[in-house]
């Protein structure tokens, strides 16, 4: 069966929450909105396309930072309405310049960091 964007559930806004994982670790890095042209655009070129909400423009990731996002697999959830970009991530995710945007943690109430910024 061919794979069409059109057929994913996006929100009112034409939008899709999509969850970055690295390949080789698992770790969950980022989560950011696709809409059908972004999700096209990250298959035909495997460098991960979101689009961005605040600067309503296409945003290839790594395009400004260097630190892009391969693809190596798209994933569907089971109700279409969300997807995981399993990639190959060169430096952070984050524009925190962390590994990872989910670097904080709730422990007991209190917000702990778990990751100090690279470099």
């Amino acid at each position: 069966m061919t794979f069409d964007p059109s057929t994913l559930s996006y929100d009112s806004n034409g939008l899709i929450p999509c969850i970055a994982q690295d390949h080789r670790s698992g770790e969950v890095l980022m989560l950011a909105w696709m809409n059908a042209e972004a999700v096209a655009r990250t298959l035909q070129t495997r460098k991960v396309t979101y689009w961005s909400r605040s600067r309503r423009a296409f945003w290839v990731k790594g395009e400004t930072s260097g630190y892009v996002q391969r693809l190596v697999d798209l994933r569907l959830d089971c109700d279409r309405d969300c997807l995981l970009a399993v990639v190959d991530q060169s430096g952070p995710a984050c524009h925190t310049n962390r590994r990872s945007c989910f670097y904080t943690s709730v422990i007991e109430g209190d917000e702990v960091e778990l990751m100090a910024p690279e470099g």
